[in-house]
């Protein structure tokens, strides 16, 4: 399924009925008095979230929506139908924004969240709400007024415990694909993973967490370079991130620092946290090499975890690691 975490659209509530001017026209009652009904409201534009949702590929190939528009009064006092509202289901984790001024409306994280975007317009009154003791036969009636619209843009960011950071090609997609049942593409060149995927990590009996596989970081991605953006605005909903670094590259450590300097550079709370360095990749190295590995510090308090996804070494402390993290969090 292609993933689409980004759409813009346009919406249109029902437009409010017209009261109607009418007189009472029966057998014996030659004067009548007045009895135009009120226009009903027009319906309203709703978006609301679903939990067995997971992409706004949708709005990708439709990209209009409007309510239905309510009925006009009638006579006897008769309220016109109210229009039926439309309701817009997009995945938790979904952003709704003002498309114009970039402003959030809301954010809806939770399945039933929902927010109206677009009311509906009000129902006119008839001629029947005009009458007075001086006035007993009005002549004028309200009209409905306009449904609201407007253009807005739906930013979906995906709701994991865990998010795996890390440069291409360090071995995110290889890790969740071993650590749970998610399928990403694998490959041994940069990009690999252009969308992000969530694997869900059975840790022990009944206790499981949700591991997100982001598309690889390069050095000015807080700029939109690479993936970018697109890969720093899912990383704000984990609890926890799991740095990736090749146990084979030149210096482990200024590989870290650089990863911390994106996420800083995009919103500096990513960096508070909680961190847990995992160094990938150990099967290619030799024993003398290790041991020099094993000095490398990333700072008081960060758990760092020697892993071969091929070989499945470490992957056990990593999980406890993941677990204990998002236990104390």
């Amino acid at each position: 399924m292609q993933f689409i975490d980004q759409a813009i659209i346009f919406v249109k509530a029902g437009n409010g009925g017209n009261g109607a001017i009418s007189f009472r026209r029966e057998k014996y009652v030659p004067k009548g008095g007045p009895d135009g009904g009120n226009g009903g409201h027009g319906g309203s534009v709703i978006i609301r979230a679903d939990k067995q949702l997971g992409t706004l590929l949708d709005f990708r190939y439709k990209r209009s929506y409007k309510a239905e528009s309510a009925e006009h009064g009638r006579g006897k006092r008769q309220t016109g139908k109210t229009g039926v509202d439309t309701v817009l289901k997009v995945p938790c984790g979904t952003i709704v924004l003002d498309s114009a001024h970039k402003k959030t409306l809301a954010d809806l994280v939770h399945d039933g969240d929902e927010i109206v975007v677009a009311q509906g317009g009000r129902g006119g009154r008839g001629n029947s709400e005009f009458a007075t003791s001086t006035n007993q036969a009005p002549r004028i009636a309200e009209p409905g007024t306009p449904g609201e619209e407007c253009e807005l843009m739906l930013e979906l960011k995906l709701i994991a415990d865990v998010g795996l950071v890390g440069f291409p090609n360090a071995g995110k997609s290889t890790l969740i694909s071993v650590v749970s049942a998610a399928k990403p593409k694998i490959a041994d060149y940069p990009f690999t993973t252009l969308t992000p995927n969530l694997g869900i990590v059975r840790y022990a009996e009944g206790k499981s967490f949700t591991l997100a596989d982001m598309p690889g970081l390069i050095k000015g991605a807080h700029l939109g370079k690479g993936l970018g953006i697109q890969f720093l605005r899912h990383i704000e909903r984990t609890r926890v991130l799991v740095f990736l670094i090749e146990s084979i590259s030149e210096d482990p450590k200024r590989d870290y620092e650089s990863l911390l300097h994106e996420l800083a550079s995009y919103n500096a709370a990513l960096t508070k946290k909680p961190k847990i360095v995992a160094l990938t990749k150990i099967d290619l190295f030799e024993e003398t090499a290790l041991k020099r590995l094993k000095r490398v510090s990333f700072g008081k308090k960060i758990p760092i975890i020697r892993i071969s996804s091929v070989s499945r070494e470490g992957l056990q402390p990593l999980l406890d690691e993941m677990w204990r993290a998002l236990k104390s969090k």
